[in-house]
């Protein structure tokens, strides 16, 4: 069960915490190799969202996005 963690528009001290309980919740019964997998795959999509933000932020201000790859 992945429960959906609402953050305040505001992200105040408080969302914080419910992101350390959030994130606590979900690895807590994980072993390491698990653990590491489950942050990699985070990792990975919070990667592919900030390449695809900085492209649609690029297309707003008529910018050329170079890829590192």
């Amino acid at each position: 069960m992945n429960p959906k963690l609402e953050i305040s528009p505001n992200f105040t001290i408080e969302d914080i915490h419910k992101i350390r309980e959030y994130n606590y919740e979900m690895t807590k019964n994980m072993s390491t190799e698990e653990m590491c997998e489950y942050i990699n795959n985070r990792a990975k999509n919070v990667l592919k969202e900030m390449a695809e933000h900085k492209v649609e932020k690029a297309k707003e201000t008529n910018l050329t996005v170079i890829s590192p790859d």
